[in-house]
């Protein structure tokens, strides 16, 4: 979603909590949707979303980092997923290999599917220990040939097309996860008594829920600093070559995230 975060410093404040000079970032919120977003040179943001942030991290490297890590900090809370086995569908969308730097730092055993093998080496670089490729139907002859009962935790970033089938490789007992909406955002003809095994979790995760979590980015920002967590950058662009940009993203080129510097 173009503006749906910004880092930056306070040009002009109404908040005396938020002086000038002050490094923050900004979240969700319906920013970028119902009032101007990051995508511009500023970005005029109610106060209660600014989240003031102490860090030696460049822009470039602190840019990519608010929607993705606490997207995926915050889906991973909810799967509880700090143990066993993990699958991440579409693990190269932008969530994903944040999601996979966090569940490595746990010790979590983690696989992650793509469209393209040539962004396997990108998902190993993240922490991801088993690289899938996604057929683009059902997952369980490659799932389950390497996790015959099926993963403990699946974090689906598809969402719609795919839900029905993560629901199939879960263990009984398992929790599926869906905190991407990039086929859709409705299961057609959803019968959860028939398609939802007994015993299964299916949970939503709602990223609005991040919006203003000050606390949260700073953990993680602490965590790339010592080199915990990579910011998963794939090119800095300036906006003078915006253009450039879109057509590096639309033409499915990038491994990571987009940086866009005034």
């Amino acid at each position: 979603m173009l503006g749906i975060e910004c880092v930056g410093t306070v040009a002009a404040s109404t908040d005396p909590l938020l002086p000038e000079g002050t490094t923050v970032a900004a979240v969700m919120g319906e920013l970028g949707r119902e009032f101007d977003g990051g995508y511009a040179e500023y970005a005029l943001v109610p106060n209660p979303l600014l989240m003031p942030i102490t860090t030696t991290l460049p822009s470039e490297v602190l840019a990519p980092l608010p929607e993705t890590y606490l997207t995926a900090q915050g889906a991973l809370d909810t799967l509880a997923a700090t143990h066993g086995r993990l699958l991440i569908r579409r693990g190269t969308s932008s969530v994903g290999p944040a999601a996979a730097s966090i569940a490595a730092a746990h010790g979590v055993e983690i696989a992650a599917t793509t469209r393209q093998p040539a962004k396997a080496d990108a998902l190993r670089a993240a922490g991801v220990d088993h690289v899938l490729l996604d057929p683009g139907g059902s997952l369980a002859a490659s799932v389950h040939a390497l996790w015959p009962g099926g993963p403990d935790h699946v974090l689906d970033l598809v969402g719609a097309s795919t839900v029905v089938d993560s629901l199939g490789l879960v263990r009984r007992g398992g929790t599926v996860c869906v905190a991407g909406s990039l086929s859709g955002w409705v299961i057609p003809d959803l019968e959860p008594i028939a398609m939802i095994p007994s015993g299964t979790k299916l949970t939503p995760f709602h990223s609005d829920t991040v919006q203003g979590s000050t606390a949260a980015l700073q953990r993680v920002v602490r965590e790339v600093e010592a080199g915990g967590y990579r910011p998963n950058v794939d090119r800095v662009f300036g906006l003078a070559d915006i253009a450039e940009t879109h057509r590096h993203r639309e033409n499915d080129r990038a491994t990571g995230k987009l940086v866009v510097l005034p």
